[in-house]
């Protein structure tokens, strides 16, 4: 149908829209942007779910973190030790053994017998000799009486390793003094039964090692 057949009058949907699309009563005209935008949706919604899923798989953590940042410094201090502690050293000195008596009460005079054993053994010879008059000269006047170990009602032979004092009943005092005479250790002075028991001997003097002077 030609045009000036056409038997109605022009109207809106004669006009002929710019770039030469379609127009009809069923169909508006389009626009560039109408037809990107879906796919731009699809484009930020895909970046979205991209986004959560790395938030979620690093737990929330700081991106530095997630990504394997630098690892704790090794030099941090070392955790206390649970060993315990090293006592305190065995081999310190024991305390310095003290004296039974005083030697300013010691009694001196006649009436304490002391007997002089000598043990026997290289360079004994004459060493309760030697003790009886570092005594005297100290002003021991009883008797004192030089022997050797084993005679009867005395010590035994090899009863002690070490120049010893033994004394019975209450002579500690004694016994210290003539101890301190002799240069014997205050260790080595012991109370002894078998001094108690003698009949006259008051205090033993056992000789192992030679003596000063």
């Amino acid at each position: 149908m030609t045009k000036s057949g056409y038997p109605y009058p022009p109207d809106e949907f004669d006009v002929a829209v710019p770039g030469g699309a379609p127009v009809g009563v069923h169909r508006a005209p389009r626009s560039g942007w109408s037809s990107a935008w879906p796919f731009l949706l699809v484009a930020v919604v895909c970046a979205a779910v991209a986004w959560g899923g790395i938030t979620l798989l690093s737990g929330g953590d700081d991106p530095a973190e997630a990504s394997g940042g630098a690892s704790p410094s090794t030099s941090a201090s070392a955790p206390p030790s649970s060993s315990p502690s090293p006592s305190p050293s065995t081999s310190q000195s024991a305390p310095a053994a003290q004296y039974p008596g005083d030697p300013a009460k010691a009694n001196k005079s006649a009436e304490t017998i002391i007997g002089v054993y000598n043990n026997g053994g290289e360079g004994m010879d004459g060493m309760a000799t030697v003790a009886q008059t570092n005594l005297q000269a100290a002003g021991f006047e009883g008797q004192i009486e030089p022997k050797n170990t084993g005679v009867e009602g005395g010590p035994a032979a090899g009863s002690v390793t070490a120049n010893t004092v033994l004394y019975g009943g209450d002579r500690a005092d004694t016994a210290t003094a003539i101890a301190q005479t002799l240069g014997i250790d205050a260790a080595n002075v012991k109370p002894s039964e078998d001094v108690s028991a003698h009949p006259t001997e008051g205090v033993w003097v056992i000789l192992v090692t030679p003596l000063a002077g």
